[in-house]
């Protein structure tokens, strides 16, 4: 089983809930997964206690399946038919609209 990398974006402090949040992001599998975390905890938490418990959150949340979490697919472009480029000059002449064309 390979590690999981954890990266902890955007900590604050809530007053208004006394909480900590953050994003977190857990990469494993290939795939890049975001939480949003809460933990309630005092102002005077250190923020290693504080990131503790937001990791533990998060990989409760992924290890269950159980959290809303943001995934973000790499875009791989498709290719295209090649077509002729559009040139409108040549469009107006078809349709005689262009000024110096014979066309009635």
């Amino acid at each position: 089983m390979k590690q999981k990398r954890i990266h902890l974006n955007d900590v604050i402090y809530n007053a208004g809930t006394q909480s900590f949040e953050a994003l977190v992001t857990i990469e494993g599998n290939g795939k890049a997964r975001r939480y949003a975390c809460a933990i309630e905890a005092p102002i005077s938490t250190s923020f290693e206690d504080a990131a503790k418990g937001l990791k533990t959150q998060a990989m409760r949340q992924d290890r269950k399946g159980t959290g809303f979490y943001s995934q973000m697919r790499r875009h791989a472009p498709t290719l295209r038919a090649g077509r002729a480029r559009f040139d409108p000059r040549t469009w107006l002449a078809q349709l005689g609209l262009m000024p110096n064309s014979d066309a009635a």
